[in-house]
């Protein structure tokens, strides 16, 4: 299989950075999700890896060789594209069979190689049919079939989900999950989406404008995020964000007030996640404000107020019911903070 190293990895258009000083070791096996917004840069990240994109800085190795200057053909990596890229002319077998062929590959195990991908992917009775015959979750399997046939060192996958819709997206981000278990080859896959980085990846980098934002696992980053930006881009809802001034331990916004914080005198983003707060009795919370909105998930209720100028969340019980501008009281033990610098967004 393959370890993959990126030393200051840099991409420039002219003055525009797309990618900057991107430094990672990437581990045999690993399963590695670049998340961020668009823009961002992990696209092109992976696109040097796969050799689409030059490297304007930096050093690219694949198991201790520099593959800067080599062809992608020649790297070892199978690529998945969001497009999926199937010949249309051809049926799902000679999809799947076409980089034996272009590769040469003994012809004699073409079959057993193309039934074995298609059973992976459960694709064993749509064979026969044509791309345009078969759903988007399909022509996705099928995408994810061809590049497994060529059990390659590196697979690349590059926002495979984002053209299915909702329930196609969980039941194929789970085959995803279990086809990284079964095959266990490095993978780095691209995504916008942070519930697919919670759910597939043994590690998580969270990139913004070009540059490594934070990288851990999804624990990791979930629980301690490094900045501001990290921690509302992670999360369902997102991490609660308020700007305030702290005075001797005790943080300050308008309709909160929340004491016992180990934190310097200044001002100060405070941030909590809506799960662990809760509603207090009347007056009794550290966050006083009308309800501005509220949500029936289900399984519970999504109240959100308003503090300044950004919306904070709590989850209260699935029975709990108000109206729109009824007052509530937050809950919001100093032990529950995560408390980042006012002026960088650092983390404290």
């Amino acid at each position: 299989m393959a370890e993959i190293q990126l030393r200051n990895v840099g991409k420039r258009w002219g003055s525009f950075v797309g990618v900057d000083n991107f430094d990672l070791t990437i581990s045999d096996k690993e399963f590695l999700v670049l998340l961020g917004p668009s823009g961002c840069g992990k696209t092109t990240t992976m696109r040097m890896i796969a050799g689409l994109e030059d490297a304007s800085e930096g050093d690219i190795l694949i198991d201790g060789a520099r593959v800067n200057d080599m062809e992608p053909k020649d790297r070892d990596v199978a690529m998945v594209f969001q497009s999926y890229a199937l010949y249309p002319n051809m049926n799902v077998y000679e999809n799947i069979r076409f980089p034996l062929k272009v590769r040469g590959i003994d012809p004699a195990t073409h079959d057993e190689k193309v039934r074995r991908a298609s059973a992976m992917v459960e694709l064993d009775d749509f064979l026969h049919r044509k791309p345009a015959e078969l759903s988007g979750g399909q022509r996705q399997r099928v995408a994810l079939a061809r590049a497994i046939v060529r059990e390659p060192n590196v697979f690349l996958m590059d926002e495979p989900l984002s053209n299915l819709d909702a329930k196609l997206r969980v039941s194929t981000r789970a085959q995803i999950k279990n086809l990284s278990h079964e095959l266990a080859v490095t993978t780095i896959y691209v995504t916008h989406d942070q519930i697919e980085a919670m759910t597939l990846a043994d590690r998580v980098v969270v990139m913004k404008n070009g540059v490594v934002q934070q990288v851990g696992s999804p624990t990791e980053i979930y629980d301690t995020p490094a900045n501001t930006f990290v921690a509302s881009f992670i999360g369902n809802p997102a991490m609660n964000l308020m700007e305030g001034e702290v005075r001797g331990g005790t943080f300050a916004a308008k309709n909160v007030e929340i004491t016992g914080l180990n934190a310097p005198d200044g001002p100060m983003t405070l941030g909590f996640r809506a799960e662990d707060a809760g509603l207090a009795a009347e007056g009794q919370g550290q966050i006083n404000a009308p309800i501005y909105t509220q949500e029936l998930l289900g399984d519970a209720t999504m109240i959100s107020v308003r503090v300044g100028g950004a919306l904070v969340s709590v989850k209260a019980d699935k029975n709990f019911r108000a109206e729109i501008d009824d007052m509530v009281s937050i809950s919001v033990p100093a032990e529950i903070c995560h408390l980042f610098d006012g002026k960088t967004g650092a983390r404290i």
